[in-house]
């Protein structure tokens, strides 16, 4: 099993994690919320329902990506991880922060019975210990990645391509302010006898759940439409370059993000005059290897051997990057 698939395989188990953790907590949450009344613990219900559902979505999404490239899919289907989760960033927003923010205003503007204060307190406490559960996993994960990337935790997160465990570090961590939200609003509620504070956390709850859905859906969304790769690995491109003296500039550098681990690289090079067509070649083929080697996850290489000045005036725009004058282009 090499790397990718030893990510995969560790990608599924925290997501199954995270899955067998939100449902108990849905049930529970659920229950005890029409049981007890309050209307904290059903805007954190919905929230849970919107994490498990979330979390199946990611589930079918690692199955799928791995099919097998065909003829209307050539370069697979490994954009199925980037889709899904964006479809999951929709339903934190719509069934988590919308009925959370419904309940919230119910709660404020229309009063709400008196609560059993006990039974939330239980499944509120339980909810924490879980989330905080499956939290932990999703995070021990990404520090390791991290680790292997040489980058922090932080900046990890930020620039990952996976959006199976950023899904799920940010959905646990919003659920795990969240339950301790609405343990506040409950507390506040039982001090002072006023459901609004239950409202209010309810509010702050779907308040969470919007930034979090945000924050995914637009990390998603840069995939789906094409995210290049990152500066570093552009940069390890441009250096196998750079360093083969048949290549005089780098007219066009395209890369795109076809899945987590997988890169497709486009190039349009300026090679020295004089290079038979075998020469070209040979060139061409030690270029992908090397690029292949230097930046592990590129699957796909074209280049292209392109005259300058025709380039040029077809593009009419700035010429490419020029090895002989790293110092203005770099």
């Amino acid at each position: 099993m090499d790397a990718q698939d030893r990510q995969h395989a560790e990608s599924r188990r925290t997501v199954l994690v995270a899955l067998a953790a939100n449902a108990a907590i849905m049930v529970a949450k659920a229950v005890g919320g029409v049981v007890s009344g309050s209307s904290a613990l059903l805007a954190e219900a919905a929230h849970s329902v919107a994490d498990t559902a979330n979390q199946g979505f990611l589930l079918a999404s690692l199955a799928r990506s791995t099919r097998e490239p065909d003829d209307e899919h050539p370069f697979g289907y490994g954009q199925e991880r980037f889709l899904w989760a964006f479809v999951a960033a929709i339903g934190i927003f719509v069934a988590g922060a919308g009925f959370s923010a419904y309940q919230g205003l119910a709660a404020i503007l229309g009063g709400h019975e008196e609560s059993r204060f006990g039974i939330a307190y239980a499944i509120l406490g339980f909810a924490v210990l879980a989330e905080g559960f499956s939290l932990l996993r999703a995070v021990r994960q990404t520090r390791g990645e991290a680790q292997a990337s040489g980058a922090t935790l932080r900046r990890h997160i930020r620039r990952s391509r996976d959006p199976t465990t950023k899904t799920v570090v940010f959905e646990d961590s919003a659920a795990v302010c969240g339950n301790l939200v609405a343990i506040a609003g409950v507390a506040l509620h039982q001090a002072t006898g006023d459901a609004a504070w239950e409202g209010a956390a309810a509010l702050c709850v779907a308040a969470m759940l919007v930034a979090a859905a945000f924050t995914l859906g637009r990390d998603a969304g840069s995939l789906l439409v094409g995210q290049a790769a990152s500066p570093e690995e552009r940069k390890a491109i441009l250096a196998v370059l750079d360093e083969r003296p048949e290549v005089e500039e780098v007219l066009q550098l395209l890369t795109m993000a076809l899945a987590p681990e997988r890169l497709l690289v486009a190039l349009r090079v300026d090679l020295a005059g004089g290079l038979d067509s075998e020469h070209v070649e040979e060139v061409s083929t030690e270029i992908d290897l090397e690029i292949r080697r230097r930046v592990p996850a590129v699957a796909e290489v074209f280049l292209d051997a392109t005259d300058r000045e025709r380039f040029a005036r077809a593009r009419r725009e700035p010429l490419g990057i020029r090895f002989d004058d790293q110092d203005d282009t770099r």
